[in-house]
């Protein structure tokens, strides 16, 4: 049953996935699927849209996303502790 949302992943966030351990980058692509059928069903939105709209916790594991009409934009894949860092 599919609600019509598309995830669409950037490069950078990409690359993120590519580096992660291979138990991590299996949670997170589940994570994936999850933002298919309700995008915002588990996420949060942030206080400052610099860095995107929402975010979904995956563990220590942070998908920072935003939203564009039906597509689920995946920005960032990172660590809890490092994917609110600018710079």
């Amino acid at each position: 049953m599919n609600s019509g949302f598309r995830v669409l992943v950037t490069r950078r966030a990409e690359r993120d996935i590519a580096d992660l351990d291979p138990v991590a980058r299996r949670r997170v692509q589940a994570a994936l699927l999850d933002l298919e059928r309700e995008p915002t069903a588990r996420a949060r939105k942030l206080t400052s849209s610099e860095l995107g709209q929402y975010r979904v916790r995956v563990g220590d594991w942070r998908l920072v996303f935003d939203l564009e009409g039906r597509d689920v934009v995946v920005l960032r894949v990172g660590h809890r502790r490092e994917i609110y860092r600018r710079g």
